[in-house]
């Protein structure tokens, strides 16, 4: 499976990137795959390779670029509970850090690169996340219904806030189909159903699921909250999305 490392232009300087892409000189679907807050790492390389053998041009960027090139903060190779807080403490400056403005202006970059990639074929894209990278898809999603035909969010943080600009708040600006999977106390029962009811006044063709027996993180071989069940259920909702909404090879 071809892969390289690239620097995507942004407003705000280069953020650094990992893609990964069926061999054969084609051209396919590109998605644009958001980190979690651990950031970028093989864990996340993996599964963008896992995805592009399914005939797609996956493009990982370094969210957290503006603080230095990935790995951002030093990560052990298993981030196991006994370490996870203090890591957590690292990252969430740099969460906060990363503004709504931020993220719209990335989530251009990042579109007008992935979409001009030789190996990419004209069409729609879809946007992915997880953790916190399921708003940041939701956010691209919203700001380029023109461009984004599929979002796709597990284990997902931060999508019923109480500000203003809160992702659930901007649905109504939604073309793209919605897979939302969820881990077991990921958001409140309040929050989920403000969520839909969301969805659901917009007419988004969305589904969000709980998926048994998780936690936060479900989807990340490289944490200890890691569920294989949960990762595979995690593909079962997502490559059917993305070959009704983006097609491939």
């Amino acid at each position: 499976m071809p892969t390289k490392t690239l620097q995507i232009p942004t407003p705000d300087g280069q953020a650094d990137a990992f893609a990964a892409f069926p061999d054969g000189g084609e051209r396919h679907p590109g998605v644009l795959l958001y980190m979690d807050a651990f950031g970028l790492r093989p864990v996340l390389e993996e599964m963008a390779r896992e995805l592009a053998g399914h005939g797609y041009y996956v493009l990982v960027p370094n969210v957290y670029y503006r603080h230095g090139p990935a790995p951002v903060i030093e990560l052990p190779e298993h981030i196991g509970e006994e370490v996870r807080t203090a890591i957590i403490g690292q990252v969430m400056p740099l969460i906060q850090a990363h503004t709504t403005e931020r993220a719209l202006r990335d989530a251009d970059a990042y579109l007008k690169f992935l979409t001009a990639q030789p190996e990419v074929s004209a069409g729609p894209v879809a946007a992915i996340g997880y953790c916190m990278g399921a708003p940041l898809a939701m956010r691209t999603a919203t700001a380029h219904p023109d461009q984004v035909a599929a979002v796709a969010g597990f284990h997902p943080g931060f999508l019923v806030t109480d500000t203003p600009d809160s992702p659930h708040r901007l649905v109504s600006k939604l073309t793209a189909q919605v897979h939302l999977g969820l881990a077991e106390g990921d958001m409140s029962p309040e929050a989920l159903s403000e969520l839909n009811q969301a969805l659901d006044a917009a007419g988004v063709d969305y589904t969000t699921e709980i998926y048994p027996g998780t936690i936060h993180g479900f989807t990340m071989s490289d944490t200890d909250a890691f569920n294989p069940s949960g990762l595979q259920r995690h593909w079962d909702r997502l490559l059917p999305l993305l070959h009704r909404t983006l097609g491939n090879s």
